[in-house]
């Protein structure tokens, strides 16, 4: 319960993320949904050599990792990090160039997770990965997740964004499969991001964001009670594009 151990934690995650798609150095990477830039400089610090660009929709997050990152972010940079505003389901990258794409804790305020995996697909080189983290639902938990929600106050008009349905693992299997990936990993870490709620809900209040603490003690509800998880993902490319049956 401390910002401190909470960043390490947030960095741990990174890690975690980029081991389990496989990340190397020299790569070529498109971090979907980049926020601050975060994941970027994790990448930047302990990946040497990558070609890196962040993609955000929100054109004022997108300014801040920009002054978070510095000279890195400017275009006389040696290696630029690249900065692009655009929207994660329809991405203005060019098809087969790109190594890995990461989605880190982004894909649930997307209009459709579907529609980011078939771009996804399209501008991964065959043989390239995807790794993300989103929050899953355990098989058969449904009804209870609904009834947890409606007890949290959760809703459509005080989730911040856009809230898609999270899916089920054998669900994001079949999401990846019909995209044209292969799982590479499936790890279910809600156990291990338990103890960071305490540590979010200090941040929230001591940095007069008040408004957030009601969502956090929603997620945390369906997180302990069995009903929501929060997983770490991986898929890659298939050298043939064409959907499994």
């Amino acid at each position: 319960d401390s910002p401190e151990r909470y960043f390490r934690a947030a960095e741990a995650l990174t890690e975690h993320v980029l081991r389990s798609a496989q990340v190397t150095a020299g790569s070529r990477i498109l971090d979907v949904g980049c926020g601050f830039g975060g994941t970027l400089d994790y990448l930047d610090t302990h990946y040497p050599g990558c070609q890196l660009v962040g993609l955000n929709i929100d054109v004022r997050q997108i300014r801040w990792a920009r002054r978070l990152l510095g000279a890195r972010a400017e275009p006389g940079a040696e290696r630029p990090i690249t900065f692009v505003t655009a929207d994660g389901c329809s991405l203005p990258v060019a098809d087969n160039s790109l190594d890995h794409v990461l989605a880190i804790e982004c894909l649930f305020h997307f209009p459709s997770r579907r529609a980011f995996f078939r771009e996804a697909a399209r501008v991964l080189k065959p043989g390239g990965t995807l790794g993300v983290s989103d929050f899953l639902m355990a098989p058969g938990a449904l009804p209870s997740i609904a009834a947890t929600m409606d007890s949290a106050g959760l809703n459509e008009s005080n989730w911040y964004g856009r809230s898609a349905k999270p899916l089920t693992p054998a669900g994001y299997e079949k999401l990846g499969r019909g995209a044209g990936f292969d799982l590479l990993v499936d790890d279910d870490i809600t156990l291990q991001t338990l103890p960071t709620y305490p540590a979010r809900r200090r941040l929230y209040r001591e940095s007069g964001a008040e408004a957030g603490i009601s969502t956090l003690h929603g997620v945390e509800a369906l997180a302990t009670a069995g009903g929501g998880q929060y997983h770490v993902l991986a898929f890659r490319r298939r050298e043939a594009r064409g959907a499994r049956p």
